[in-house]
């Protein structure tokens, strides 16, 4: 029986595929230039990511009732949390070749978002999309289509590894969480 697109597109967010030493090296030379304005690209990432999912500001009670952008890009909450998402990007691009390091940066966001935040999965589906859209936007001249695979693997290796913490808090591994990143996005 033949797939359809769509569960062909969740099949291939499922399997991280494996980032070549070249995609690495692309990845961190953009990612430098990228983390050298880490604070504006960060708001611009979560600005974007709320402007074009506003269900996914429920999980922050600081800056979930804001609807202009502006308003978004001047928060204090804000720009702590896009800190934060930058700088555990950050460490897991600085460890691309140390796949426990990463492995571990990431169990322990997933772990965190999956048990206290209760944040669903499918979040970080779309965050990771967004990412990769304004960093392809503000470093155009860099997003060569090496780069943009290179990085689409990257935003798969975040989802996967994110994902594993949730399937270990998946039902009948012990927890609760909705480890299938089905999508229930109210407002969206």
């Amino acid at each position: 029986m033949e797939k359809v697109q769509g569960e062909m597109e969740i099949e291939r967010w499922e399997r991280s595929e494996e980032i070549s030493d070249a995609e690495k090296k692309v990845i961190q030379e953009i990612w430098s230039r990228v983390y050298a304005n880490c604070e504006d690209v960060g708001v611009s990432i979560l600005i974007r990511f709320f402007v074009n999912f506003p269900s996914a500001k429920q999980y922050f009670s600081q800056f979930k009732h804001m609807e202009d952008p502006l308003e978004m890009e001047r928060s204090l909450q804000l720009r702590k949390h896009a800190q934060r998402v930058m700088g555990a990007i950050n460490t897991v691009v600085e460890n691309l070749n140390d796949s426990e390091k990463v492995s571990s940066v990431l169990a322990l966001v997933g772990k965190a978002h999956a048990l206290k935040h209760k944040v669903e999965p499918i979040y970080f589906k779309k965050l990771t999309g967004v990412m990769v859209e304004v960093i392809a936007e503000e470093y155009a001249n860099d997003f060569t289509p090496e780069a943009h695979s290179a990085w689409t693997k990257m935003k798969t290796l975040i989802y996967t590894h994110v994902m594993a913490a949730y399937k270990e808090d998946a039902p009948g591994a012990g927890g609760g969480s909705n480890a299938e990143g089905t999508e229930v996005l109210p407002g969206t």
